[in-house]
C-alpha cells in the first residue's frame, strides 16, 4: 500500500528511529508498503521514518540504468533492518536528492567505502561492503534513521540559501 511521504521540515524527520526486535508479519507488511511507496514516488531508497514509522528499517533498489524506463524488480530490493556501520573510509561527492525534500538536489560529501552489518526481514545477520552508489544511498538512508536529512550536510551559506528558497516554495 502506498504511503504518504513525510516532507521536510516535518519534525518527525528529526526523530531517531527505534531498533526493530520483532521480525514478524507486521515488519514484512511495512517493508512491502515501503517498496510500493518508493516505486510509486520513483525513489531509489526509503527509510521507514519517511512514511512516519520510527523504526530502524530502510530499503534500497537501484535501477540497472538511469533511463526513465529502467526496470525495477522487487527481488532486487535490499531490505536493511537495524543497520550499523562497521567501517567508513575515504571521501567522495555525489549529487543527492530525497523524497522528503522533493525537487532539491545538491552535491554531498560522504564516505567512499563502507562496510555495514544489518539484519534481513527474517532477522538473519548480514554484512554488505560497497564503494559505489549503493554506499552513498546506504549512508543517505542511514542518516534518516538517525534523525538527519541530507540538507544538514550543506555548507552554512548553501543551507541558508536552501532554507530561504524552501520557505518561499511552501508559502
Amino acid at each position: 500500500m502506498i504511503q504518504d511521504i513525510v516532507v521536510y521540515p516535518d519534525k518527525r524527520l528529526k526523530e531517531v528511529s527505534d531498533t526493530v526486535s520483532e521480525f514478524d508479519e507486521e515488519l514484512h507488511k511495512l517493508l512491502d508498503n515501503m517498496y510500493d511507496t518508493m516505486l510509486d514516488k520513483k525513489g531509489v531508497g526509503l527509510a521507514a521514518i519517511q512514511i512516519g514509522i520510527a523504526q530502524r528499517v530502510l530499503i534500497i533498489n537501484l535501477p540497472e540504468n538511469d533511463t526513465d524506463d529502467a526496470i525495477i524488480k522487487k527481488e532486487d530490493t535490499l531490505e536493511v533492518i537495524n543497520p550499523v556501520f562497521i567501517s567508513m573510509k575515504g571521501t567522495c561527492k555525489n549529487q543527492e536528492g530525497c523524497l522528503s525534500v522533493p525537487g532539491f538536489y545538491e552535491d554531498i560529501e560522504r564516505a567512499a567505502h563502507i562496510v555495514m552489518e544489518y539484519q534481513d526481514r527474517h532477522g538473519k545477520k548480514k554484512i554488505i561492503e560497497n564503494q559505489d552508489f549503493l554506499a552513498i544511498a546506504l549512508q543517505h538512508e542511514m542518516d534518516h534513521l538517525d534523525g538527519k536529512v541530507f540538507v544538514e550536510k550543506l555548507s552554512f551559506i548553501k543551507r541558508k540559501k536552501f532554507e530561504k528558497e524552501w520557505k518561499k516554495k511552501f508559502k
